[in-house]
């Protein structure tokens, strides 16, 4: 489910590294708050990589320095600190929550993403409820990206531009850039 939702997001440069958070944090709620344990994953994009909690029932809020790091137990959240640009674990009325935020690497496509999610959250912002509310996160998204691409279509054409040519070399540009990561 990580590896789908990251790769729907343009986030596959995180997948391996996400999918090991999980399971540390899925294992944690497991051993220490039992199985069967309710537990909630949210996983959410943000501009430069992606924020991951899990919710669980427990009250007891695990520390780092509490945590011995040994073969059998206490790994998880030193492999969490390790991985994460910033950590923690908060107390929530129904139990806890512990989350980490993974940075985006700083590699071109990487970057790329990057830009696009900030013009994409921009661009929704503007267009407020032109776009339609319904849709699910994965459809609004691509509905943003098309009314921009249209949107700059228009503009270039009121700019003297020929749209099709822009198109054609954006396309070269990134399947060069396909290519390239493969």
């Amino acid at each position: 489910m990580v590896r789908a939702q990251l790769r729907s997001w343009g986030l596959s440069g995180l997948v391996d590294e996400a999918e090991l958070v999980v399971t540390e944090l899925a294992t944690n709620v497991f051993k220490h708050v039992g199985e069967g344990s309710a537990a909630t994953l949210i996983l959410e994009p943000y501009a430069f990589g992606i924020r991951m909690e899990i919710h669980d029932t427990s009250h007891k809020v695990p520390a780092l320095a509490e945590a011995a790091c040994t073969a059998e137990c206490g790994r998880g959240l030193h492999l969490l600190a390790a991985m994460a640009r910033d950590w923690g674990a908060v107390a929530t009325a129904s139990g806890k929550v512990i989350w980490c935020e993974l940075p985006l690497s700083a590699d071109g496509a990487c970057a790329r993403i990057q830009r696009a999610n900030a013009v994409l959250g921009e661009y929704r912002e503007l267009a407020g409820s032109a776009l339609v509310p319904m849709l699910s996160c994965t459809q609004a998204w691509d509905e943003a990206a098309t009314r921009l691409i249209a949107d700059l279509l228009h503009w270039l054409a009121a700019q003297g531009c020929d749209p099709d040519d822009v198109l054609d070399r954006a396309q070269r540009h990134y399947e060069a850039d396909v290519d390239a990561a493969a």
